[in-house]
């Protein structure tokens, strides 16, 4: 599945809401913090693939 890349727009405690950028739909999703890599701050883009993020 994917690839997808993902922008951080803010952070809530355990929870990162992202926005996808590689297509126009402007879905926001939450994702556990847990789920992300150590790194992950506001604005950092993010792709994920096979059920894994990774830091671009």
């Amino acid at each position: 599945m994917g690839p997808y890349e993902y922008k951080v727009l803010r952070i809530d405690g355990d929870y990162a809401h992202l926005i996808q950028t590689d297509n126009c739909s402007g879905d926001e999703i939450t994702v556990a913090m847990a789920l992300l890599p150590d790194e992950t701050d506001e604005g950092t883009l993010l792709r994920w693939e096979n059920l894994e993020y990774t830091v671009i």
